[in-house]
């Protein structure tokens, strides 16, 4: 599935303030609900509706409803930045949960929780702020899919060329949908330019 970036200049706005390394924690945390918001609406514009009659207080009249159930899954820390905004503009969502750290070291993810709801038949919104190396997101897909789900679109704020190759190569049917694809990574594995530890800079650790 190619990988789509969000091409909005609002979007493109707030992310410059997230990236900023003098944006103040309380301002960063507010600017994130915001961006997180915008990118979230794209990767959502083609979510499965059905037909419903209603009636408006003037005539009857047929309107749209969302026809699957939608399940949010946050990669722990950082990720569930994302879950709010989700929830906020998204009826009956249920939330599922994947713990994963990097190791400082060799850059590899390591899982200490995993939490899932029912699956099956369900879009499957993953979300992390950050698409780096892809170690993260490929663990988290391939847990999902262990328990069922099939339907999963990956959602990041900024992504990495090689992460998005290894989501490719790895999972070629999850879309990526991401605030802004930047550079490269460095020797540290970091996205460059890209802003920084989120986690760090969302929760001031």
């Amino acid at each position: 599935m190619p990988l789509h970036v969000v091409n909005h200049p609002a979007a493109s706005h707030f992310l410059t303030i997230l990236r900023d390394k003098s944006t103040p924690p309380e301002t960063f945390r507010r600017v994130s609900d915001v961006a997180a918001t915008y990118v979230i609406i794209e990767a959502t514009r083609n979510l499965a509706v059905e037909p419903v009659a209603i009636e408006t207080p003037l005539e009857p009249m047929t309107g749209s409803q969302l026809a699957q159930g939608i399940v949010v899954v946050p990669i722990l820390r950082a990720g569930l930045s994302m879950m709010d905004p989700v929830l906020s503009i998204l009826p009956d969502v249920a939330v599922g949960y994947v713990g994963l750290e990097r190791d400082e070291a060799t850059a590899e993810a390591r899982t200490y929780y995993l939490k899932l709801p029912e699956l099956a038949e369900k879009k499957i919104l993953l979300v992390d702020p950050m698409l780096a190396t892809g170690g993260s997101a490929t663990h988290a897909i391939d847990f999902i899919k262990e328990k069922g789900g099939k339907d999963i679109t990956f959602i990041c704020m900024v992504a990495a060329p090689e992460g998005v190759q290894q989501l490719e190569d790895l999972h070629p049917d999850v879309p990526i949908v991401a605030g802004a694809l930047d550079r490269e990574l460095n020797e540290k594995k970091y996205i460059c330019p890209g802003l920084g530890d989120y986690g760090d800079r969302l929760y001031f650790t």
